[in-house]
């Protein structure tokens, strides 16, 4: 066994030995190290990876969870009321609309109550004549109604073609007076006014002269209700 025999020189039988030697031995050895890991139940730890191989991503299968979603993160739909149904609309006839109320017996008369109008004693008059207008208050109402017709709040002014005062009955000649009227339905109270023929103004301080020959109007006034213009000529 120490020296061999052989053809080949006795190094190359020397290797061989030493070759199966190194076999036996590893084969010993790891069997050794397998049974100490098994019976202590540590598991071998596999080689890692080669380089190739670790550069590839890993593929894993994905779990359970990832495939199904869970109870909990599906949503179902809320329960739903059922839609009211909306009031059907009634047609319902308007209450009905109270007459307006009108003028009542004996209460004040509104300016919409009277008509103030002049009348003149002829329809034209000599330059420096003193005619006479008679004022006219009217309650056209159709019931009786009352009004104040003091003197103080009756008037009759002259105005000329563009509108212009002329003349008023109270400018130089106030006068004052408590009359109090209760003026039937469709009655009619006159009061005459002589004019002197002579232009004025309110307060009566400016020169008085006659007014030149044309056309003219006469207009009446019962406190703030204002009559209609009267055509009115001077020759």
């Amino acid at each position: 066994m120490l020296h061999p025999v052989g053809e080949l020189p006795a190094g190359v039988y020397w290797r061989r030995r030493a070759l199966v030697l190194g076999i036996a031995l590893s084969v010993a050895g790891g069997g050794g190290w397998l049974a100490a890991s098994v019976g202590s139940g540590t598991t071998p730890v596999t080689p890692a990876a080669s380089s190739d191989s670790a550069a590839e991503p890993s593929l894993d299968t994905p779990s359970l969870e990832q495939v199904v979603p869970s109870l909990a993160a599906v949503q179902t739909p809320a329960e739903q009321t059922p839609l009211e149904s909306a009031p059907v609309a009634t047609e319902t006839a308007p209450p009905p609309v109270a007459p307006a109320a009108g003028p009542v017996e004996g209460q004040a008369c509104t300016d919409d109550m009277l008509a103030v109008d002049v009348v003149p004693a002829a329809p034209q008059a000599a330059v420096g004549t003193k005619p006479t207008f008679t004022l006219v208050v009217t309650n056209i109402a159709g019931v009786s109604c009352t009004r104040s017709l003091d003197a103080g709040l009756r008037e009759v002014v002259l105005l000329d073609a563009a509108g212009t005062r002329v003349w008023g009955s109270n400018d130089c000649f106030p006068e004052r007076s408590s009359e109090p009227r209760t003026l039937a339905a469709g009655e009619a109270v006159s009061f005459p006014v002589q004019w002197g023929g002579l232009t004025s103004e309110p307060t009566c301080t400016v020169t008085r002269a006659n007014p030149p020959a044309g056309a003219y109007q006469l207009q009446g006034r019962l406190d703030t209700k204002v009559g209609g213009a009267t055509p009115f000529t001077l020759v």
